[in-house]
């Protein structure tokens, strides 16, 4: 039964013996070790039986060296299937261009939703995924990984504070959260205001409480500014108080010491915008090269690799589409004088302090308190002036 298995893959015929003693032609078969099955005997001097395809040649030589007439009676099996369908080539060219159809069909994108968002964000956010090339009609492997969308979209919104992108088949779908703006509440009850860092008072104007102190005033942190203790009359003997929220805007000059460091020699790695695609096929750890073939002539190689699901219908296929884009790349080597490297890293202190300030605060000079030159590199220690709001709400506690 074992030389039974996988014979209708194979493919195998059904043969008529015809002749004195048909059974014994069948003997001779199994003594030259061809396997025959479904033996019949028909008469006297007719027997059928089934031979498998690949045994034919050994057949043919038996039958040299006897009398019987052998006929072919029956083919079946999967060679003579695809046979019959090669000969009908416009039914199989039919069928590969209609699954061939049904498969691009399936990762096309028919339909961009987008949901949980007021109207007008949904327009701004379809004609920012138009710019990505998002769209009705677009090839699912020709669009970026969903991360990459998402960091795209919430960096180009500002409106945006969170955004969910996946695809539902045919669907591409954008789920998003809009920033709500949340006004800061009024802080209830009586409050002094003191200086948050040390600084030389600038500007000061007092729109409730009492000043504690005045322009080029010198502070440290906590020395308290405005008051929100009022009295109500100076001439009694019963002094009596009325406390406030104090409310002012001080503007003081403070000071920062920064350190950086510019190197004499850098590195810059530029793409030149020539540019090549190379397609593959992925299942699992394998990947088939189905267009793009060939290397491009770059010396220096910037490679982004994208991976798409592929879909037949509604159902997600085993492999994946991976499209590899290869750039051309450049380095560009810039020396710089002690000069320069110093004009840089006066800028990229200014930066750094300017983003850990605020844009309320303002540098307003810098001086170099110390400059090394060691390593290839300039280190400076800056001594950076700065105009900011120094306040600081402290609430008045009953009994103060």
């Amino acid at each position: 039964m074992k030389q039974m298995q996988g014979s209708y893959l194979t493919g195998y015929v059904t043969i008529r013996i015809n002749g004195l003693k048909p059974e014994n032609f069948f003997q001779a078969c199994a003594d030259k070790g061809v396997f025959v099955w479904n033996i019949r005997k028909e008469s006297d001097i007719v027997c059928t039986g089934n031979i498998r395809l690949k045994d034919l040649k050994t057949i043919k030589r038996i039958k040299r060296t006897s009398d019987c007439k052998i006929s072919f009676v029956g083919k079946k099996g999967l060679p003579f299937i695809l046979k019959k369908l090669t000969i009908r080539k416009e039914i199989i060219t039919a069928f590969v261009m209609s699954i061939l159809l049904i498969f691009f069909l399936s990762n096309i994108i028919w339909e961009v939703r987008i949901t949980d968002v007021p109207t007008d964000l949904e327009e701004e956010i379809s004609k920012q995924l138009e710019e990505y090339g998002i769209h009705q009609g677009a090839w699912t492997f020709s669009i970026a990984e969903s991360s990459v969308i998402q960091q795209k979209l919430i960096h180009d919104i500002p409106e945006l504070l969170w955004v969910g992108v996946h695809k539902k088949g045919t669907t591409f779908v954008l789920e998003g959260v809009e920033k709500t703006i949340v006004e800061e509440e009024e802080k209830e009850g009586p409050r002094n205001l003191v200086a948050a860092k040390k600084g030389v008072i600038q500007k000061m104007y007092v729109s409730k409480g009492v000043p504690k102190a005045q322009v080029n005033d010198y502070v440290e942190p906590g020395d308290l500014l405005v008051s929100g203790k009022l009295r109500f009359d100076e001439n009694k003997k019963d002094k009596k108080y009325e406390l406030v929220e104090a409310e002012a805007d001080i503007i003081a000059k403070t000071w920062y010491e920064v350190s950086v460091t510019v190197p004499l020699e850098a590195s810059h790695e530029l793409l030149t915008g020539e540019r090549k695609s190379k397609y593959y096929l992925k299942l699992n750890d394998f990947e088939l090269p189905v267009w793009g073939f060939g290397s491009p002539e770059f010396d220096n190689i910037h490679k982004e690799r994208n991976v798409n699901d592929l879909y037949f219908l509604k159902w997600e296929l085993p492999f994946k589409m991976v499209e590899t884009i290869l750039s051309e790349k450049k380095y560009n080597k810039v020396k710089r004088s002690k000069e320069e490297a110093i004009k840089i890293g006066i800028k990229q202190a200014k930066r750094e302090l300017q983003l850990q300030l605020g844009n309320d605060a303002r540098v307003v000079s810098e001086n170099i308190l110390h400059e090394t030159t060691e390593n290839g590199k300039v280190k400076l220690i800056l001594y950076m002036t700065v105009k900011e709001d120094i306040v600081k709400e402290v609430p008045i506690r009953q009994g103060d």
